[in-house]
């Protein structure tokens, strides 16, 4: 069955679309936006050491992906502002990562498949480490779903639970840094943002409560991915952007709805 490389897309999809949801709510929760950018940029420097050094790519996006984090959280507060610290190492690390790339001899690099992603061509190992990766951030999302969402809520009030905010906060930056990893492929380091953020705004407009936010978040990231490998078959267009268009239709469908249903009350 996995000879079919529209089926292994599919599963390819299917496993980013599952691990951005609950992480995606997190990170509009927080206003993270900026910082999962950051991350993803800074995936694509470890993307090109990994190709200078022939390493395997995943474990260089992922180790400077949290790398990045860790520079921002400990900098932050000291000299410069969260933000100005992001718009520094992000756009530095993604320029550097790009320059590497440009030096790198005898090997065919195929850029626009680091940066919007290449989901057609996912193999059988790829998938293995997109399931596996999937799996760990749910897994480390389901065990710390209480003190992460009392983190996110209130710091004191998680202080007051017994919880350390900090150590929550490196659990979430270990997640984020595992799914832009396991995301190349799929989207590129260029557009998980919009696969973490879209689908979970989207869920604000219907959702009721939290778990009700990440579910709703997984079935639009899910039709995303299905509508998005279907419309990108039928028209020719790259699969990961043509994805994030669907994710983005649906949007400003369920906002439409959303501004209607106010507008009778």
């Amino acid at each position: 069955m996995l000879d079919d490389f529209m089926v292994r897309a599919f599963l390819a999809g299917l496993g980013l679309a599952l691990v951005s949801a609950p992480l995606g709510c997190f990170v509009v929760w927080r206003r993270m936006a900026y910082f999962g950018d950051a991350t993803a940029h800074a995936a694509m420097l470890g993307v090109a050491l990994s190709l200078a050094i022939e390493a395997d790519v995943f474990f260089g996006a992922l180790i400077f992906a949290i790398i990045m984090a860790w520079l921002t959280t400990q900098l932050s507060g000291r000299n410069y502002a969260m933000d100005t610290l992001l718009g520094v190492f992000s756009h530095s690390f993604l320029a550097v990562g790009l320059v590497i790339v440009s030096f790198i001899s005898g090997v065919r690099i195929d850029l626009m498949a680091y940066l919007f992603g290449d989901i057609l061509a996912v193999s059988k190992s790829d998938l293995g480490v997109i399931w596996v990766g999937t799996l760990v951030v749910l897994g480390l999302i389901i065990w710390r779903w209480t003190p992460l969402f009392l983190t996110t809520l209130n710091e004191e009030l998680s202080y007051a639970s017994g919880f350390n905010p900090k150590r929550e906060q490196l659990f979430l930056t270990v997640a984020l840094g595992i799914t832009v990893a396991v995301s190349i492929k799929v989207v590129g380091v260029l557009l998980i943002t919009a696969m973490l953020i879209i689908p979970a705004a989207s869920a604000r407009n219907i959702a009721r409560d939290p778990e009700m936010m990440v579910l709703v978040a997984g079935v639009v990231s899910c039709i995303s991915v299905i509508l998005g490998l279907r419309s990108s078959y039928v028209f020719d267009t790259p699969p990961g952007p043509t994805i994030v268009c669907v994710a983005l239709a649906i949007f400003i469908v369920l906002n439409l709805i959303n501004t209607l249903r106010r507008l009778k009350l």
